[in-house]
């Protein structure tokens, strides 16, 4: 999780939400993918870092079915980033932070739970949540004070 951490200390430094994604073989704790939010660079809104991750490990490893690997990320995934890891069949996702507004997993329709859901992956919550939380806090924050409110915005 210290990787996807790092991972999403780089995605603040671009100007992305920092959240951070890696794919882990448990086998030999190799890391096989890793990635970090690009939506704004990459113009595209699927570019969330478990997407990409899981993009970027199926086509390494020559299959979209990633069984039996770990995916850790540092934010609760969303109803999309949680549609793909049941496709892919990730063995385990270990998140840190939950995310109570934008999570599908242990937040809003907890997606895995849901009998349209064909795969299921371990799930373990918390780790360094705090860190993934703080990291988060602190680029939305800084993202506030710097945008000055516009008249007609409510603000």
């Amino acid at each position: 999780m210290t990787a996807a951490l790092r991972l999403a200390q780089a995605a603040a430094e671009a100007g992305e939400a920092p959240i951070g994604a890696l794919v882990v073989d448990p086998a030999t704790d190799r890391i096989i993918a890793q990635a970090h939010n690009r939506p704004i660079a990459g113009h595209d809104p699927t570019a969330h870092a478990e997407i990409l991750a899981l993009r970027d490990a199926a086509l390494l490893l020559g299959n979209y079915r990633l069984t039996g690997l770990e995916l850790y990320v540092t934010l609760e995934p969303c109803a999309m980033c949680a549609g793909a890891i049941s496709h892919a069949r990730i063995g385990r996702l270990v998140f840190g932070a939950s995310d109570p507004k934008g999570g599908a997993v242990v937040s809003g329709p907890r997606f895995f739970e849901q009998p349209t859901c064909h795969w299921r992956p371990e799930v373990v919550s918390g780790i360094l949540a705090e860190d993934g939380a703080t990291l988060l806090k602190d680029f939305f924050r800084a993202r506030r004070k710097a945008k000055p409110a516009e008249a007609g915005d409510g603000a």
